[in-house]
């Protein structure tokens, strides 16, 4: 694997002449990208990393935001094959940016938010840690390359605004983690400058870029892709995003509710912040004044949790007007992490654009890229020009079924399945053991229960009766069911205190400690603040005994629920796992006659009808 830093022409002069010697002896010169099946082969002469061209440089931005009054740059390593320097051959270019490559911080003790406090009150203060710096040269990251190198791709690597050593402030979901990318991709295709050192003023080309680009990647990686394409930056062709995180609030807020996400309870923005900070030491002090500590501090509303300025500027759903860029999206139903949601309403609102669009999802948690095949045919259509029909064809969304192989999804026209129908649920009474659901209108009556946040979700779901939760289920499904889209509930409720959580999980019943797919048991969530129930920008105090409607959609899902069991809907307060935990005792009526819940079910009320008589 060669190695080198552009610096002067002597060592360009050195470089190519020995590239070109290596070239010679391997035969590799007349190597070309080849095409089967509408997906680009494995080329045995781009295959050896030995013969790959790594080296870095730094390029340009448009934008200041460490605060030294010089634009900012980003750091950039390329991967090429040598033919891109010894027979000029032009190659696309796949491009991953991520402000992870240079370290993170740790698992310090006290980095997250205390969430034991009563809601609407304030947390003690959380430490903020350190990153240490793991900036390397020429490499950034070695992700991708073996997939895509010998298939005839360069592959480009960044670290993002204030990590690693690219300038800048990173400001997670600001417009300068969208500009960053842009500026990259507007060097590969010419039209920005890129320089050899961090300081320096000796220019780099990408003469090796074809101009068309493409970008992946995973979590907070595969948000930046999203990001990019919605500054509408020409030469970026397609982007395959992975479970990635299209808006902040969604991600640490719910309906109004300040909710955690799964397995990183009590983080919010400030502590990503923190976690990712890995940028030069020196611009940490100029950074966290102004943009942990001022910017974030004032927006991010860790009492109320509404929606607000700060928390739209950081919904990419909001920035799409510019987007061109076709999609392929990728995502779990159980990413309890990002959740499903993230994805589903960006592909919709590509569809609704009329962007070239699919998505693929699978049964499991975060994380999980589509198979290399699927993606091989998006960026070989996009990027290499090959009309392989992708664009084209009539399937829409790949899902993978509950027990199948993750790279064996099923086709489907779209997302959610067109043969879904919205079926209305009511309850009926019994809830603090197992009441119903029924397609029948039921009798005025209300139910109690009695937050504890003590006991756990799962705990609550398995308990054949509680006080601490509410369960409503259909009877036992003699077929099975297959449920396609976003289940909507509609609950209407009364509270003794100002405040409460409300939390509501869909479960498949009987509850299975041995199941071997969360699926088993979980089938979807959703979680609100009952003091928004009006807006979600502005919350008003519950008063004791007024009944309040509290409308909002479960997480999105595609889950057949085999026969034998029961659907259940079960709701509570306070969810160990998730929500703020207050002090046990806040008590919940819900009015059972003016409370739903809508599953979009395959085949509507017919087939529920048919797989429960």
């Amino acid at each position: 694997m060669k190695y080198f830093t552009i610096k002067s022409n002597s060592l360009l002069i050195a470089a190519l002449a020995f590239s070109i010697l290596s070239c010679a002896q391997n035969s590799t010169v007349k190597a070309q990208p080849v095409f089967k099946d509408g997906e680009a082969q494995i080329v045995e002469a781009f295959s050896n990393p030995d013969n790959w061209l790594r080296h870095d440089l730094w390029v340009e931005t448009e934008f200041d935001t460490d605060g030294d009054g010089d634009l900012d740059r980003m750091h950039v390593s390329v991967t090429r094959p040598n033919q891109t320097e010894t027979v000029g051959l032009q190659l696309p270019v796949i491009y991953v940016t991520s402000p992870y490559f240079a370290g993170v911080a740790g698992d310090v003790p006290g980095i997250m938010w205390d969430v034991k406090r009563e809601l609407g009150g304030k947390s003690k203060e959380r430490t903020h840690p350190e990153v240490q710096r793991r900036g390397k040269r020429p490499i950034i990251s070695n992700s991708h390359l073996r997939k895509w190198v010998p298939r005839g791709y360069i592959v480009v690597h960044s670290s993002s605004p204030g990590t690693g050593l690219s300038d800048g402030a990173p400001t997670v979901g600001g417009p300068n983690e969208s500009l960053a990318p842009k500026a990259v991709i507007e060097w590969l295709c010419g039209r920005a400058k890129g320089y050899t050192e961090r300081n320096g003023d000796e220019e780099v080309k990408a003469y090796w870029s074809t101009g068309k680009v493409g970008m992946t990647g995973t979590s907070y990686n595969g948000t930046l892709p999203l990001a990019a394409a919605t500054t509408g930056v020409e030469g970026l062709e397609v982007i395959i995003p992975i479970a990635p995180n299209t808006s902040y609030y969604h991600y640490y807020r719910s309906n109004g509710l300040v909710r955690s996400p799964g397995g990183y309870l009590g983080e919010d923005i400030d502590v990503l912040y923190d976690f990712i900070h890995s940028g030069d030491e020196s611009k940490r002090e100029y950074n966290n004044k102004t943009v942990r500590d001022t910017e974030m501090m004032n927006g991010m509303d860790r009492q109320t949790g509404d929606y607000n300025e700060f928390w739209e500027g950081r919904d990419y759903l909001n920035q799409m007007d510019n987007m061109k860029a076709a999609l392929l999206m990728s995502h779990g139903f159980n990413d309890w992490n990002v959740m499903p949601e993230h994805s589903y309403r960006i592909y919709k609102a590509a569809k609704e654009k009329g962007l070239p669009h699919q998505i693929y999802y699978h049964q499991n948690g975060h994380g999980g890229p589509p198979p290399t095949s699927m993606m091989n045919k998006w960026f070989t259509k996009y990027l290499h020009g090959i009309d392989n029909g992708v664009d084209k064809e009539e399937n829409k969304a790949y899902i993978v079924r509950e027990y199948d192989d993750r790279q064996q999804p099923t086709a489907y026209l779209d997302y959610p399945n067109p043969a879904a129908k919205e079926v209305t649920f009511n309850l009926t009474p019994g809830g603090n053991g197992i009441g119903g659901l029924t397609l029948n209108s039921t009798a005025s009556t209300s139910e109690t229960l009695v937050d504890n946040v003590s006991i756990s979700g799962k705990e609550l779901a398995k308990q054949s009766s509680s006080k601490n939760r509410l369960m409503y289920a259909t009877p036992i499904l003699k077929e099975d069911l297959h449920i396609s889209g976003v289940p909507k509930v509609s609950i209407t409720l009364s509270c003794n205190q100002p405040a409460a959580n409300l939390s509501v999980w869909l479960v498949s019943l009987p509850w299975d400690d041995n199941a071997k797919k969360i699926t088993d048991n979980i089938i979807t969530r959703g979680w609100a603040d009952p003091k928004n129930y009006k807006s979600l920008t502005n919350e008003e105090d519950l008063v004791p005994g007024k009944s309040y409607t509290v409308n909002f959609e479960l997480q999105p899902d595609d889950q057949i629920i085999k026969a034998g069991q029961q659907i259940g809907l079960m709701i509570f307060s306070s969810d160990q796992d998730f929500t703020i935990h207050p002090k046990a005792g806040t008590e919940l009526t819900i009015e059972l006659d003016k409370t739903t819940l809508t599953l979009p079910i395959v085949g509507g009320k017919d087939a529920f009808n048919k797989v429960t008589n």
